[in-house]
Parts: C-alpha cells; sequence; structure tokens
C-alpha cells in the first residue's frame, strides 16, 4: 500500500486517540483476539492498535483470525508484517489454533454483503449462528479472558418507526421468517446464543450493534450507497440513486468506529448492549450531493436508477444515548469530513494502481 495511504490511516487513528488513549488503558499489555478479523472492522481495529503500541507503548499482541488472511498480506503489508499482529488463517466454524491466551475477544465474522445474502442465505446463517457456537465453545476454555464483544447488526432492531428519531436498544421489531431477511434474523438467534453462553458458562460477552460506516478500506465493490456513489464519482461517472434518494442513513468513520469497538469491549459490563454508529442522519440524496461536491468537475445525479429494494426501511438510525451517557463516546468526525477523508484515500489508491 502506498505510503501516503498508511500515513492517512495512522494519522485518522492518532487523531481519535489524542486525549482517549487512557479511556483504554485496559488494554495495555494484553492479548486481543478479532475473529473475522481482515474485514473492513478488522482493519481498522489493527490500525488503531499499531497507533497504540507505535504512539503509546501499549504493547498489545493482536491476532486476526480469517479465511483471508492471505489476501490481507497482500494487500496490507504494513499491517501484515507487523510483529505484534499474528495472521491466523481459520473458519470461524471451526477454530483450532485459537491463541488460548487471549484476554480481550471482538467476534466480527459474518459477511454482510446483501448479495452473498440472497444467493448463499444458508452459508449465511451457518457462519453467524454455528460461527457464534464455535466462539462461545472456545471461550469457555479461555482461562484469561476478561471479555467478548459479539458485533450484531443495527438491523436486529427491524423497521424503525417514523415517529422515533433512532432505534434504542430495546427496540423490539422483527424481519419477517424469510430467506431474504436470513442475515438480520441469524443476528437475532446469535445474540440469542450470547445471552445462553453468559448464563450457562459464565462468559463475560457483550453485544454492540453496528449501523452504517464510511471509510478507507471499504470496498468500492460492495453494493451499498456510499460506496457506490463514490465509485461513481472516481471512475468520472455519473452518480446513481437507487429510488428517489429519500432514504436517511448514517455513517460513522472507520477510525471512529474502532475506537468505539474498543472502548465497548474494554468498559462494557458483560450483557450490555450498544448501538456503533451516527444519530445523525442524510437522505440519500444528500449524501450524493456531499460527495459530489468533493470532486473538480461535479458529477450529475441521476435519480431512479433502480426502484427501491422491497422492506427497506425509509430510515435506519440509532439511538446512541446509551453510548454517550455510558462510555463517553460521540462522532469524533462529522460526514462531510469522513467523505473528504476517504475520496482522497481512494484517490491516493487509484494514483498508486495507475502507476503499477
Amino acid at each position: 500500500m502506498k505510503l501516503e495511504c498508511q500515513e492517512r490511516t495512522r494519522h485518522d487513528c492518532l487523531r481519535i486517540l489524542d486525549g482517549r488513549d487512557t479511556a483504554l488503558e485496559p488494554l495495555r499489555q494484553s492479548e486481543l483476539v478479532v475473529v473475522g478479523g481482515t474485514g473492513f472492522v478488522g482493519t481498522w481495529i489493527a490500525e488503531m492498535v499499531a497507533a497504540l503500541n507505535d504512539g503509546y507503548q501499549f504493547g498489545i499482541r493482536l491476532s486476526l483470525l480469517s479465511r483471508s488472511t492471505d489476501q490481507f498480506s497482500n494487500r496490507l503489508p504494513h499491517l501484515a508484517n507487523r510483529a505484534d499482529i499474528n495472521l491466523i488463517k481459520a473458519d470461524v466454524r471451526q477454530l483450532g489454533q485459537f491463541p488460548m491466551n487471549a484476554d480481550w475477544v471482538i467476534h466480527a465474522a459474518a459477511n454482510p454483503d446483501v448479495r452473498t445474502h440472497a444467493s448463499n442465505p444458508l452459508d449465511t446463517a451457518s457462519v453467524i449462528v454455528e460461527g457464534t457456537m464455535s466462539v462461545m465453545r472456545t471461550a469457555e476454555r479461555l482461562g484469561r479472558l476478561k471479555k467478548l464483544l459479539y458485533l450484531s447488526s443495527g438491523l436486529v432492531c427491524g423497521v424503525q418507526p417514523a415517529s422515533e428519531k433512532g432505534l434504542a436498544e430495546n427496540a423490539q421489531g422483527a424481519h419477517a421468517p424469510d430467506a431474504s431477511f436470513i442475515y438480520p434474523n441469524a443476528k437475532r438467534f446469535a445474540e440469542t446464543i450470547c445471552s445462553a453462553a453468559r448464563a450457562q458458562s459464565r462468559i463475560p460477552v457483550l453485544v454492540a450493534r453496528p449501523f452504517s460506516f464510511i471509510g478507507p478500506y471499504q470496498s468500492l465493490d460492495t453494493p451499498w450507497a456510499q460506496t457506490t456513489f463514490l465509485s461513481d464519482a472516481l471512475r468520472g461517472h455519473q452518480i446513481r440513486v437507487l429510488g428517489d434518494g429519500q432514504v436517511v442513513r448514517s455513517y460513522l468513520y472507520g477510525s471512529d468506529a474502532a475506537y468505539w469497538f474498543l472502548r465497548i469491549l474494554t468498559a462494557g459490563p458483560s450483557g450490555d448492549v450498544v448501538n456503533v454508529g451516527s444519530p445523525v442522519g442524510i437522505t440519500l440524496q444528500d449524501l450524493a450531493k456531499e460527495v459530489a461536491i468533493n470532486f473538480e468537475s461535479s458529477p450529475e445525479i441521476m435519480f431512479n436508477t433502480a426502484p427501491r429494494s422491497a422492506g427497506r426501511s425509509a430510515q435506519l438510525l440509532p439511538d446512541t444515548t446509551h453510548a454517550e451517557n455510558e462510555y463517553g463516546l460521540s462522532v469524533f468526525t462529522p460526514l462531510e469530513e469522513a467523505i473528504k477523508l476517504t475520496v482522497q484515500w481512494h484517490r491516493m489508491m487509484q494514483s498508486n494502481q495507475a502507476r503499477i
């Protein structure tokens, strides 16, 4: 990866850690394992751990377990080749090489791509449900385990009522029991498995419910609004908006999200459930405009390029009152800055690839 891209993500982490590093003191000289650790979340956690170790001498030993360690090594040698980061190739459903001295575990293994959910719903459910069972069985044998954080999804809360500003952790919505909702329904059941493991085996597990993110390391091939808009603009195309652009979402920057997860992991009590995301909503129409203004020749925005997906909520925002009040968390990177930083990073990557 291009040096200036590495410097960009390191600066993002140090910016978040400035004055906040002491809140992560429990991680000092400990062993952290991220299951499903080579995706967007795992990569940002690796960047944050590297910043803590280099900038604050935390001495964290990080293991990233994933089926995609080879690709990770090829893409991100600045992380993969670090002495304090260990890559372990494993399927979450078969954790034979799990580091048994782990103090902290983050279970983030699941593919959020809706195309995979539609084309292979049974495998989607298997990875989420059987994978979570595998992690809990492994956790039973970890003698030094302090806390285990399961990354669920904000989608488990169901449809957000028009009268609500955001979905709280105790929202009781549920999706229909059909294949199109396999991902949120499997995530909801995985939360039940976590609760059962806590009750039966006294595993200190808590749940984070991620909403939408934005930032470097998010593949532009994914079918989400923010990545589609960025991909269109970076290629010099018109920005395509599905439907009329009035769907409302919110976006938390990658380095913010990594800090949130580490803070919740180390400070949260067993059994807690915490929303992770920005409470500030934006219509997809306005998101497209925010992306467009980062380009000299502002791309045209096209609406109704495809019908809106059936069952897609008009609004999906987290209520982050709990995260703010109990964990001192907030949005550190405003969306306008998050979009600007993401565009800059992808441009640098694009420039680097053009010279190879």
